[in-house]
């Protein structure tokens, strides 16, 4: 009995320990993102780069993303797949939104900046890089983490497609590839929500909503 009891509570605490890891890592990503995206969503502004302005868009998205798994890190899984579901719909949302911004640019017409375009974007990708290493090991955790993983690693590919879109437009002195940029970056989003919400939808539909929040 002694035993049984003994190799419960090592079982609590190394739940207690993940858990603990969860909330250091998810802080550290948060305040990244939040700062990222002021810093690239002005610099998006004054290059007039719809795709710039998307990937800041993308990390107020996630900033918030990861806020709500930190509130969920520690409930029930019926709570971890609702937060799941609100960052599914919440990316769905984005996406819709930068498709529209990207309809506007188009009737512009004017080229961005593209060295604007090139130093923020490569700052955004450093950035993310930090994150997806700080994510990778909790990648298959939960659902809660998995839809927040899926969010990071949205963010190196929208990143990649920011430098090659600058590159291209330095390359044709036209708006159109900073143009086509935002609207794959908007594809990627509407896939990405999709898949969260297939993943979270159920777990929400199979989860009892009277079970328990474990303790911390």
């Amino acid at each position: 009995m002694a035993e049984s009891c003994c190799s419960a509570k090592s079982t609590e605490l190394e739940r207690i320990a993940r858990q603990a890891d969860q909330r250091r890592v998810l802080v550290t990503v948060l305040a990244i993102n939040a700062a990222m995206f002021v810093l690239e969503f002005g610099a998006g502004v004054v290059a007039g780069s719809a795709a710039l302005m998307a990937d800041a868009a993308d990390m107020l998205g996630d900033a918030l993303v990861y806020a709500v798994s930190l509130y969920a890190l520690a409930r029930s899984d019926r709570w971890k797949a609702g937060a799941a579901m609100f960052k599914g719909v919440f990316i769905l949302a984005l996406g819709i939104g930068i498709a529209i911004n990207v309809a506007v640019k188009i009737r512009s017409g004017v080229p961005p900046s593209s060295t604007l375009m090139l130093v923020f974007g490569g700052l955004a990708l450093a950035a993310n890089l930090v994150c997806f290493r700080l994510l990778w090991r909790f990648r298959a955790q939960d659902v809660n983490m998995a839809s927040t993983f899926e969010c990071s690693r949205n963010d190196l590919i929208n990143n990649v497609g920011v430098l090659i879109a600058a590159g291209l437009v330095i390359v044709f002195a036209s708006p159109w590839p900073d143009l086509l940029i935002g609207s794959a970056m908007a594809a990627l989003f509407l896939r990405s929500s999709w898949r969260v919400i297939a993943q979270a939808a159920p777990q929400l539909r199979t989860t009892d909503p009277a079970s328990p929040s474990p303790r911390t």
